[in-house]
């Protein structure tokens, strides 16, 4: 027997006031009404109802009972409109991470219009250069520069990382302009140290450039070796040396002059940057929402990193 279904039958009984009309309500036949009505007081041992030919009178019990159905049957609703609201409305924490550059100068200027859109969604964005574990440390989503990683994870890809070798204006001054990519052997370079989990954090420093028949990788070397690209640029900016920093950096800095580009005819190769998540056939819809917003926003087809 459904019981809950039994209950849901008698409560229309009661308030109807016949089978046959609650077998309207219902869209059942007046006899599957009878039945579900007879499988109910079976199951509780008493009667609910007193039925004759020609009336229909609730027992002392069946009031009790009725009032119990009603209130039971209330809360069964609230919790699937509960379900409903949850799997149609994007609320709740939602916990991200990205490279520190993409989200200072990307993420969260746009983090207001998200938060706009999606008010019941809180967000937790954690800046953070290292390739964090989504599982182990509890991500939801990430925005990750470079190969996709693992086949667990979905990527969706976002407008390419450009990079850029720039010095100071002081620097090239003081110790020439490089013409090839080979003079940058003798210069001071400054290069980013990669995180622990990065298949470059061992590799030796070299810039991988673009010549007129292919790519060129120099090997670089210089006094300063840094993990975050906003440290880098400020060393650059004190005349230290030169460094190959993203485009989105350093915009500003190239257009005041702040900061030169060097070698601008051999280009670094772009860099795929993607957002992950999880592979999860019963995705919530605050991390649907989050992955429509950046896609639209970062995505490939966008004009916002241009």
């Amino acid at each position: 027997m459904d019981l809950l279904k039994a209950m849901t039958v008698f409560v229309r009984v009661v308030e109807t006031g016949s089978l046959t009309a609650a077998g309207l309500a219902c869209e059942l036949s007046p006899t599957m009404v009878g039945n579900h009505l007879q499988a109910l007081e079976t199951r509780l041992g008493t009667r609910l109802i007193h039925r004759t030919t020609r009336k229909q009178q609730i027992s002392a019990f069946g009031q009790a009972y009725y009032e119990r159905c009603v209130e039971i049957l209330g809360l069964v609703n609230d919790a699937e409109r509960l379900a409903l609201d949850h799997h149609g409305t994007p609320r709740g924490r939602l916990r991200i991470t990205a490279p520190v550059i993409f989200s200072n100068e990307c993420l969260i200027p746009a983090i207001a219009d998200y938060c706009g859109r999606y008010p019941g969604v809180q967000l937790d964005v954690v800046a953070s250069d290292a390739l964090s574990d989504l599982i182990e440390d509890g991500f939801e989503a990430a925005i990750r520069i470079g190969a996709p990683g693992t086949p667990d994870l979905v990527a969706r890809p976002l407008q390419p990382y450009r990079l850029m070798l720039c010095a100071s204006s002081t620097y090239l001054d003081a110790n020439g302009i490089p013409a090839t990519p080979e003079d940058l052997r003798s210069h001071q370079c400054l290069t980013y140290a990669f995180p622990p989990r990065s298949e470059l954090h061992t590799a030796q420093p070299e810039w991988t450039l673009s010549v007129p028949n292919g790519l060129v990788s120099v090997p670089v070397a210089g006094r300063l070796r840094i993990d975050n690209a906003d440290a880098l640029r400020r060393a650059v900016l004190a005349g230290m040396g030169i460094a190959m920093l993203p485009s989105i950096l350093i915009d500003a800095d190239l257009k005041t002059n702040r900061l030169i580009e060097v070698l601008p005819d051999h280009a670094a190769p772009i860099r795929p940057i993607n957002l992950l998540y999880l592979r999860d056939r019963q995705m919530s819809p605050k991390l649907r929402s989050f992955i429509e917003f950046v896609t639209e926003r970062f995505g490939r087809t966008s004009d916002a990193q241009r």
